[in-house]
């Protein structure tokens, strides 16, 4: 199942690249929802316009799903993006869905959890990506809090930062995914998709996201 899964790693990495989902931009680096400045981006939800590519990450969540041991019985997609995954998801397993988001609404009912989730009920979490894992936490929280058992959270891509891995290990709760920053560099670099100068500056900021990032803000 390993090979399997490093195959799907692989492929599901080709089509982000395909697809354009990766944005690089060295100069005018992007700034996370954490403040962190980072040369790269990653737009998952480009992948509802591609449907044959929607359809493999289904397929792949599933085989994640078997290759875990994993039996929800329900899955959680996070707002905003997460919820078509999600939705997929829960369609191919025949499985309830239901969303959730990293803060209570300031309105209505004030809900975190939308949809039924009972007490005791198994639930894996759908994120299309983790960065450095603090709205993927909060949503474990919010679902642990209504006495749901979050079995894993699964996400399309992760940048596999230290400070997602330690949010993770802190929640208790196993983070896993279709694809990695590691499998996408070296899928560009085995298809010579990034210029070699781009991938010097990706290797840079992968060492120590945070140090890059406040050099580049200190030069600015």
């Amino acid at each position: 199942m390993t090979n399997t899964l490093t195959e799907w790693a692989r492929r599901i990495a080709g089509d982000l690249l395909e697809i354009g989902a990766v944005v690089l931009a060295p100069e005018r680096p992007f700034t996370w929802a954490s403040g962190l400045r980072a040369p790269v981006y990653c737009d998952n939800r480009l992948t509802l316009a591609y449907p044959p590519v929607r359809r493999r990450i289904a397929e792949g969540f599933h085989t994640l799903l078997q290759a875990q041991g994993l039996a929800p019985e329900a899955v959680v997609g996070t707002a905003t993006a997460g919820i078509p995954h999600a939705a997929w998801l829960a369609e191919r397993l025949d499985l309830p869905m239901a969303y959730a988001r990293a803060k209570p609404k300031a309105h209505g009912r004030g809900n975190q959890v939308e949809g039924r989730i009972e007490a005791g009920q198994r639930v894996v979490v759908v994120e299309d990506l983790v960065s450095t894992g603090g709205s993927s936490v909060a949503v474990v929280e919010a679902l642990q809090a209504v006495g749901a058992d979050v079995l894993a959270v699964l996400a399309i891509f992760s940048y596999r930062l230290p400070a997602a891995e330690a949010a993770f290990a802190a929640a208790g709760v196993p983070l896993f995914t279709l694809t990695d920053f590691d499998t996408l560099l070296a899928t560009a670099r085995a298809r010579g998709a990034l210029a070699p100068e781009a991938v010097a500056v990706l290797e840079a900021w992968r060492q120590d996201p945070e140090r890059w990032s406040n050099r580049w803000s200190a030069a600015r």
